[in-house]
């Protein structure tokens, strides 16, 4: 089980995370994504630099507590976000480009973001940053995800139960083939409404930093996590 290597990787700060203008005003979340300003695109701005948008429907989140992973090599003591929101489901969507899902976006309220905030678990301090460093979540399977935190014990008890263990063939590889294999909105207890949005990451293994995205009086509007598929927030691929 790879779950316990990926999570002495995070917690021993070998992940690197972008202090947030909210946080530490003498580092630049530019250096960690040049896609931020990807939520002030227009939709003609968007079909031009070759992105598409894909809704892929709403999280339910019971207690607000967040938990951004990927959902089959993490521990299930993996902790959640340091910020919570308000509970409550929410849509999800992935900005698409080059054939691959370049950013996966968490969407609470309508609006532009005017700040941006690195997304950290609570062990995790932006002050200890330096140059590009940055923190992110490490995906082992190809896969991202957003979950509610009470949804991974029912991930791990239906991973428990299976024959092989083998946890995307067994289950999700159904339920990502009428989406392309890209992404499956998962219910992991059947009859249970706690559902995790699941999806492809980028180019697939690495570490990947995610953002909530403010307004002006410091309240979340998203959560996103960039893959690093997008520069400057274009997804034209260079000739």
């Amino acid at each position: 089980m790879l779950r316990s290597f990926w999570r002495g990787i995070a917690w021993l700060g070998v992940a690197a995370a972008v202090p947030s203008l909210a946080t530490a005003a003498e580092w630049d979340p530019a250096q960690a994504s040049s896609n931020l300003g990807l939520f002030a695109l227009s939709e003609a701005q968007m079909a031009e630099r070759k992105i598409i948008v894909t809704p892929i429907g709403e999280l339910e989140l019971p207690t607000g507590e967040i938990v951004a992973c990927d959902p089959l090599t993490t521990e299930t003591d993996w902790p959640a976000l340091s910020r919570k929101v308000r509970p409550g489901h929410y849509p999800v969507s992935l900005f698409e480009a080059q054939g691959r899902v370049a950013v996966a976006v968490l969407r609470f309220r309508p609006g532009t973001p005017v700040r941006w905030e690195l997304a950290t678990l609570p062990d995790q301090d932006v002050a200890t940053l330096k140059g590009d460093e940055i923190f992110g979540y490490p995906v082992d399977a190809g896969l991202g995800s957003f979950m509610d935190k009470t949804a991974m014990a029912l991930l791990a008890a239906r991973q428990d139960k299976l024959e092989y263990g083998d946890y995307y063939g067994e289950v999700l590889a159904a339920e990502f083939a009428p989406n392309q294999d890209r992404f499956a909105m998962h219910h992991p207890a059947a009859g249970n409404p706690l559902n995790i949005a699941i999806f492809w990451s980028g180019w697939g293994d690495g570490l990947y930093p995610s953002f909530w995205g403010l307004d002006a009086t410091g309240e979340p509007l998203l959560l996103t996590t960039d893959f690093g598929v997008l520069e400057n927030a274009d997804g034209r691929e260079k000739k």
